[in-house]
């Protein structure tokens, strides 16, 4: 028996308020030309938002736009507070041209960049995700839609933690505890804030496990009325576990948002999760980890490795580097990366949502 936790943090959160400016300032260098980079960084704080980093365009993009989109993005998410207001923030744009020494191994798509990637995937839950960022995601995605129906009390910004409970053979037996911090309105008590977000937890979860016996911590410190970055700084990049397992598998250390695909950060991370799901539905595995490694300007990676259901697998691995084109122009091709809308990825992780390329079962086929 043993028990694991992961979180998940809403799109009003600081830190994913930033990865979504930076992916939607991304998409609009981009623009669906493979001649455009992108490394785009974002902070937030009170009533600022701060825009930096590097590209590569056929035109500037210019002062006006980089504004519109931060406006844009904000008001989306609903922040019309005092301490962050779409309409009244302060927004400063220090994007610069791409260093002409990077373009020259990523003009021919060489990797963006030297780093190491890694995907997982099991067979706990349909999108063959480890069970607790799953249903940390589950929660925060259920608190939005109501955020955005009848609950008009519920904040942009909010927070869910879930501590699973193992069997002595790995299998996922039950949700031991859940925490959860919502932003809310200044007009609710701290009370009717914890009965109805438990209530729509319940509903959310209950039909995946008995609940009966579930320890529930709704916004423990109590009231939870200023939030956003009127209460935190955020910045582009620190939710990287969120965004990947939950902690639940490695991590290379490279964050996602705001690059293009060459940037192999982002586009190997796709396609090692795309051949451990493909591992795991074809039969061969209950769990998988795949790494890939890359030189800057190189294009074939300097390392594959798989490791399955606690055995490393070489003879996968020698499959896969002779049977898949693993260049990041490769990759790029297989998943049309270039005409990806970037901030489909941005919220409730990148991996585990079915209509992306990288969750398709077409390499090794379904069960």
């Amino acid at each position: 028996m043993y028990e694991f936790t992961s979180e998940s943090v809403s799109e009003g959160h600081p830190d994913k308020i930033s990865d979504l400016i930076s992916d939607t300032i991304a998409n609009a260098i981009i623009n669906g030309n493979e001649t455009h980079r992108a490394a785009v960084e974002t902070l937030v704080t009170t009533n600022a938002v701060i825009v930096a980093g590097e590209y590569k365009r056929d035109t500037p993009i210019d002062d006006a736009t980089v504004e519109s989109i931060v406006r844009q993005v904000v008001k989306n998410i609903g922040y019309e507070q005092d301490g962050f207001h779409w309409a009244n923030l302060e927004v400063v744009n220090k994007l610069h041209a791409q260093s002409a020494d990077i373009a020259l191994g990523t003009d021919d798509f060489g990797a963006g960049d030297q780093g190491l990637m890694f995907g997982y995937a099991c067979n706990e839950t349909p999108d063959l995700m480890p069970s607790a960022i799953y249903y940390s995601h589950k929660i925060l995605k259920r608190l939005a839609t109501e955020r955005r129906g009848a609950e008009e009390w519920l904040g942009p910004d909010s927070k869910a933690q879930v501590t699973m409970t193992y069997d002595s053979v790995g299998k996922p037996t039950g949700i031991k505890t859940i925490v959860c911090s919502t932003q809310h309105s200044d007009d609710v008590s701290t009370q009717m804030v914890r009965d109805n977000v438990e209530i729509i937890i319940r509903e959310e979860l209950g039909d995946d496990y008995n609940l009966s016996q579930t320890e529930f911590l709704i916004n423990p410190t109590g009231r939870f009325v200023i939030g956003g970055p009127d209460g935190d700084t955020g910045v582009t990049g620190r939710k990287i576990i969120v965004d990947t397992y939950g902690g639940y598998a490695p991590h290379g250390g490279g964050a996602f948002s705001g690059k293009d695909c060459t940037k192999v950060d982002r586009s190997a991370a796709y396609m090692t999760r795309y051949l451990a799901k493909n591992i795991v539905a074809s039969g061969k595995a209950d769990n998988c980890t795949v790494q890939l490694s890359y030189a800057i300007g190189v294009k074939e990676p300097t390392s594959v490795y798989v490791y399955a259901d606690g055995q490393v697998r070489a003879d996968i691995a020698e499959w896969l580097t002779n049977n898949v084109d693993l260049t990041p122009k490769g990759i790029i091709d297989r998943f049309n990366l270039f005409q990806l809308d970037l901030t489909r990825t941005t919220n409730y992780g990148h991996f585990g949502k079915l209509d992306l390329p990288w969750e398709q079962l077409d390499l090794y086929g379904p069960n």
